[in-house]
């Protein structure tokens, strides 16, 4: 009997494998947010020093630029070593059909979202930058889902959320935007290294 049910576990995560992708680290998620709430920090000065107020061909606005390509360089080079070195403990290949899936419904809700991002900053609407990043970002993670991790998806929603909230209260787009990008994935990769890393 006991075997048995061993055989039907086996076969359980045989058929997971083949459908989802389950070697994303949750402590590439912890460093994400530690990064986005440093760049946050550093955004908030360059601001503070302009008075909150920066232009399109400021010298503070490439600045801000820089730190915000930075910290996306940071996180997926991040994700990517670890999520390599997690995929090949188990292994499991990082690029097989499962993971193209997941990166394909990921990015495509992503590059929306940026592209939408850069007609805002380019029309001068830059108080709805935080906000929308957060929005396609969240919605980026719900696509991505279906091919991952359950807990992907609670957080693409909070995400949402946090991004609409951002939308209603206008003036603290970055406070949102470290909430929903710092804290949210610091909490989110905390509670998959519990769940996940921790026991393997």
């Amino acid at each position: 009997m006991e075997n048995y049910l061993k055989d039907i576990q086996d076969i359980k995560k045989m058929m997971d494998r083949s459908t989802q992708f389950i070697s994303l680290s949750g402590l590439s998620g912890i460093l994400a947010g530690i990064y986005a709430l440093t760049g946050a920090f550093f955004i908030k000065y360059i601001a503070n020093l302009n008075y909150g107020y920066v232009t399109l061909e400021s010298y503070s606005f490439r600045l801000i630029l820089i730190i915000a390509l930075a910290i996306l360089a940071l996180s997926v080079g991040t994700a990517f070593l670890l999520t390599f070195k997690k995929a090949k403990k188990h292994g499991e290949t990082v690029w097989n059909s499962t993971s193209k899936r997941l990166a394909i419904n990921f990015l495509i809700p992503l590059f929306t979202g940026g592209i939408f991002s850069l007609l805002l900053i380019k029309n001068q609407y830059y108080g709805l930058i935080a906000p929308v990043t957060l929005i396609f970002y969240g919605l980026a993670c719900i696509n991505a889902s279906k091919y991952t991790l359950r807990d992907v998806r609670y957080l693409g929603l909070t995400i949402v959320i946090i991004g609409l909230l951002a939308t209603w209260f206008m003036g603290y787009g970055l406070e949102f935007w470290a909430l929903g990008f710092g804290v949210c994935h610091i909490v989110y990769g905390s509670v998959m290294h519990y769940k996940y890393d921790r026991k393997q």
